[in-house]
């Protein structure tokens, strides 16, 4: 058996405890794939932004082992902008081509390290502009939820750190883990904004005066033709009031969710199958390939041969 991926979870002074706790939360569900340490720069306990501290297993030479080095969020309007030279010398022990993963304020720690410099990144927006201040050099975005920039990821404010690692987990893995991992975190499996789109969304579990029978009917039914009107008749709603509730329940209209529902399930297919483009857009529902292609591409930015080798390698000449 091949040996799990191993995440070093690098803890610096002031360091929000539930950012800290995401990696080995959600990574060390994943079914063993994934070994989760935690490291300090000295091995010595870490003082948090509550109101205790932490005893860490392990120090920086932990670095040195890791495929994933995580730094997690941190209270940086508390620091200078240089960060602690111990921590910047722990960085430089990562070897090349370690995977490098920040959640919301340790893109600071990152950026200071100068392994942001020339590269898009995000950090929580309400830090955004001492970030910009500070590091100039960096290309932030604050308005997604995470960056995906090969080896090197960043993520927004605390929760986006749950986004961010069932990324990684559908990167690495695919998406019914990722799913399975997210609904045992008690998780969204998707969250709009940015990468976050790789995320699958969520179904919400049937009420008797909601829309949410409708949803399961048309995800079981996703190949059919489908209008407005066949999804109002199984809520016993008028169209209108269904569309108005819909939009309550989901945030979105019953088209756009259709169509979201459809892309969902051709980048299932995408991943798990070599079925040839054409085809998967009829199980999907898609009247033509070309209509498939569109709607991938306006969702993830990709066409559905680059996303089947992102996800799966060069497996299939299918485009």
């Amino acid at each position: 058996m091949a040996r799990a991926h191993r995440v070093v979870v690098l803890a610096t002074d002031g360091v929000y405890p539930f950012d800290l706790g995401i990696p080995s939360r959600v990574l060390g569900a994943a079914d063993g794939l994934y070994e989760v340490l935690t490291c300090s720069v000295d091995g010595r306990p870490v003082r948090t932004d509550a109101d205790f501290s932490i005893t860490v297993e392990h120090g920086p030479e932990a670095l040195r082992t890791a495929d994933t080095v995580v730094i997690p969020a941190f209270a940086a309007t508390a620091v200078p902008p240089q960060v602690p030279q111990a921590v910047v010398a722990a960085l430089g022990s990562v070897p090349p081509g370690t995977r490098l993963v920040s959640i919301c304020t340790g893109a600071f720690v990152l950026a200071a390290a100068g392994l942001l410099d020339g590269r898009p990144a995000t950090t929580h927006w309400k830090a955004a502009g001492l970030f910009r201040e500070w590091f100039p050099k960096v290309a932030l975005d604050a308005d997604v939820l995470f960056v995906d920039d090969g080896d090197v990821l960043t993520s927004a404010g605390a929760a986006s750190g749950l986004d961010v690692c069932l990324h990684l987990i559908r990167k690495d893995h695919g998406s019914a883990l990722a799913n399975r991992v997210a609904r045992l975190c008690v998780a969204p499996p998707w969250r709009e904004g940015g990468q976050a789109q790789y995320i699958e969304h969520p179904v919400p579990d049937a009420t008797a005066a909601g829309t949410a029978a409708a949803r399961q009917w048309a995800l079981a039914h996703l190949h059919e033709p489908m209008t407005l009107a066949d999804l109002a008749e199984r809520s016993h709603m008028s169209l209108r009031t269904f569309a108005r509730r819909f939009t309550e329940e989901v945030g979105m209209s019953p088209g756009r969710w259709v169509i979201q529902q459809r892309v969902d399930r051709a980048r299932h297919l995408l991943e798990i199958t070599d079925l040839p483009v054409d085809e998967i857009a009829v199980q999907v529902g898609f009247a033509a390939d070309t209509s498939l292609r569109q709607h991938l591409h306006a969702a993830i930015g990709v066409s559905p041969l680059a996303y089947r080798r992102t996800f799966r390698g060069p497996l299939a000449s299918h485009s």
